[in-house]
């Protein structure tokens, strides 16, 4: 089966932003994703020491087919820094994943459909 792992900020610890309904989000993507026939999952991180060992396990956990990094790492200019480390991270700890962008999480399934 075809895998896919999103990579995101944790909402509930960015703040200003409505946790439980980005969860609620990101719970009803996944669960497009199977609906697809791809079993997919998510690591949230915080912006912080802990992000990076969260990220190593997670990509290490299987062989992924495609890496969806979401916007919320990708878009503000200040997570430049952190994008390029998650970039980096994948290419060193899945190097034969695909890597795709969503704008949202809403569009997550479509990301990962590009590159399948």
């Amino acid at each position: 089966m075809t895998a896919v792992l999103v990579l995101g900020f944790d909402p509930h610890a960015v703040p200003g932003m409505d946790g439980d309904a980005m969860m609620a989000v990101l719970d009803a993507e996944l669960a497009r994703f199977a609906d697809h026939g791809i079993d997919a999952a998510a690591t949230l991180v915080a912006p912080d020491d802990t992000a990076e060992p969260a990220i190593v396990a997670a990509l290490g956990g299987r062989d992924w087919d495609v890496v969806v990094i979401g916007g919320g790492i990708r878009k503000p200019e200040p997570a430049l820094p952190f994008f390029e480390l998650v970039v980096n991270l994948v290419r060193r700890h899945a190097p034969r994943a695909a890597l795709a962008f969503n704008t949202s999480i809403a569009d997550s399934v479509e990301a990962a459909r590009r590159w399948l």
